[in-house]
């Protein structure tokens, strides 16, 4: 294992301070008890704050002995967490979301201790000046097909609640199935065409073009997304099949880039491609 970013140089190890907040932060938001709404939400928001800024030192590399840009498996986690946090934090201003804050609060304590953990590889010069959009749409749609993934979670909860007490079960607390339903497939409509806009692109700048892993499993992931949204279209596709191909979809794109990242950075220890 690495040593965490704060720990890059002796005169750095206030750097490790946002990680620490955010870690803290949503720690309190997971044991936090549900009926103190106000408190859980200053815990979320703190370390919403604080998530975003030991991001930044993340991939900046600032305090680090190369001061350069860095990413890797954990940044790659550490930014779709708190992109489904965004979403999350937004929605709940207007509609319960009810047992995602436990589930969101403990996966964003996760991925905040593995990029202090992993602060990634150094990532001095790339090859296209496009390169830098190419990686943001790729990581706004492992954003959006998180918060597909998260309202597809709900909405298969939620029917499982329906069909265990259809007679004595209490309207449910939260948004209602068919709104659930077009919010998952809304999120998947918009991750789709950012994750082809990040495909094209990378296409385009790729010399030579390469079959590696990562490219391998983003196109079966985009095959995944398109089958599910032509089928949703044509066949009226809903309820466990919709949300099977969201989770085999998104699994997939966590294959391609954190899964293959993974494997180099951490077990076999190359340099970045």
């Amino acid at each position: 294992m690495t040593a965490p970013a704060a720990a890059a140089s002796p005169s750095g190890w206030w750097l490790g301070l946002p990680s620490l907040l955010a870690i803290v932060a949503y720690a309190g938001a997971a044991v936090w008890p549900e009926r103190h709404g106000a408190a859980l939400r200053a815990f979320l928001m703190a370390g919403f704050v604080a998530h975003a800024v030991a991001i930044c030192v993340d991939i900046s590399g600032v305090g680090s002995m190369s001061d350069v840009a860095r990413f890797g498996f954990a940044p790659a986690l550490s930014m779709t967490v708190w992109l489904v946090l965004a979403v999350y934090l937004v929605e709940t201003r207007f509609v319960p979301l009810p047992g995602a804050r436990r589930v969101l609060a403990t996966l964003a304590v996760v991925v905040v201790v593995l990029a202090w953990a992993f602060p990634g590889e150094v990532r001095p010069q790339v090859d296209s000046r496009w390169a830098p959009l190419h990686w943001a749409l790729g990581i706004a749609s492992y954003g959006l097909f998180g918060a597909a993934v998260l309202h597809a979670t709900m909405l298969n909860r939620a029917e499982r609640q329906m069909r265990a007490a259809p007679r004595t079960l209490e309207p449910a607390r939260g948004m209602p199935l068919l709104r659930l339903e077009r919010l998952t497939f809304t999120f998947v409509g918009a991750g789709f065409v950012v994750l082809s806009a990040a495909l094209v692109l990378g296409a385009w700048f790729a010399h030579p073009w390469r079959w590696d892993h990562k490219t391998v499993f983003s196109v079966l992931g985009w095959l995944v997304f398109a089958g599910l949204l032509a089928g949703r279209r044509a066949f009226g596709w809903r309820g466990p099949v919709a949300t099977r191909g969201v989770y085999v979809g998104a699994g997939l794109l966590l294959l391609a880039y954190v899964g293959s990242r993974f494997v180099l950075e951490v077990l076999l220890h190359r340099p970045p491609a």
